[in-house]
C-alpha cells in the first residue's frame, strides 16, 4: 500500500491557541493578512452548530484546519495551468507557484478555503504540510509546536505510525465528507 501522510488532530486538546498559526507564518515566510492554517472557533465560526450545550453547561471547540491534502483534490482539476498536483511518493498536494497565473479556480473549487491568494507575487498560496521540513526528515512546524500535543503528521498506512495507531482506537471525522474530496485531516472526537 502507498504512504499516504495525514492530518490527525485531536479536539480534545487543542486549545484554540494559535501558536500553530504563528508557527506556520514564521517557518513558511506568510505575510500579515493570509494564512496557510487557521484554527477554527465554535463561538465564531459557522462550520459549527451552535449553541455548544445548555447554559450554565456550555463549552467551546477549536478546529485547526489547512490544506487537507484530498485524495481527490478539487483544486487539482479545477486549476488550468496544472500548477497543483498530488504527490505520487506521499499524498500530499503540491503547488508550483511558476506554473501559477493567478487565477483563483483553486481556491474556489476548494471545500475547505485552504488556499489563498499571495497578491505580492500574483500566485496561490497553500500548506505544504512543510514539504522542506519533511525532506530533511522533521515534523511540520505546526505540530512540533503544538503546546498539547494536539496535532499529528505521519503516514496512516503505516500501522506502526501514531496516526494510524490514534485513527485506529478513537472516533474521528473528516470535514465536507459529502464533497468526496477524501481529505487528509483526521479530527479525533471530543
Amino acid at each position: 500500500m502507498n504512504k499516504q501522510l495525514a492530518f490527525v488532530i485531536d479536539m480534545k486538546r487543542c486549545i484554540g491557541c494559535d501558536t500553530c498559526v504563528i508557527a506556520c507564518k514564521v517557518e513558511n515566510d506568510v505575510e500579515s493578512g493570509r494564512f496557510r492554517l487557521k484554527v477554527l472557533d465554535s463561538n465564531r465560526d459557522p462550520i459549527f452548530e451552535k449553541p455548544q450545550g445548555v447554559f450554565p453547561n456550555l463549552s467551546q471547540q477549536w478546529l485547526p484546519t489547512m490544506c487537507h491534502h484530498c485524495v481527490d483534490a478539487p483544486c487539482i482539476s479545477a486549476c488550468p495551468t496544472n500548477t497543483l498536483w498530488r504527490r505520487d511518493e506521499d499524498g500530499l498536494v503540491m503547488l508550483d507557484e511558476d506554473k501559477c497565473i493567478g487565477c483563483q479556480r483553486c481556491g474556489e473549487a476548494c471545500p475547505y478555503d485552504a488556499l489563498s491568494f499571495d497578491a505580492e507575487h500574483g500566485t496561490a498560496d497553500k500548506c505544504t504540510a512543510c514539504a522542506h521540513r519533511l525532506e530533511v526528515n522533521e515534523a511540520p512546524s505546526c505540530q512540533v509546536v503544538c503546546p498539547t500535543r494536539a496535532i499529528h503528521f505521519g503516514d496512516i498506512h503505516d500501522p506502526g505510525s501514531k496516526v494510524a495507531q490514534l485513527l485506529a482506537t478513537r472516533e474521528h471525522k473528516v470535514l465536507a465528507e459529502s464533497r468526496g474530496a477524501k481529505p487528509q485531516i483526521y479530527y479525533l472526537e471530543p
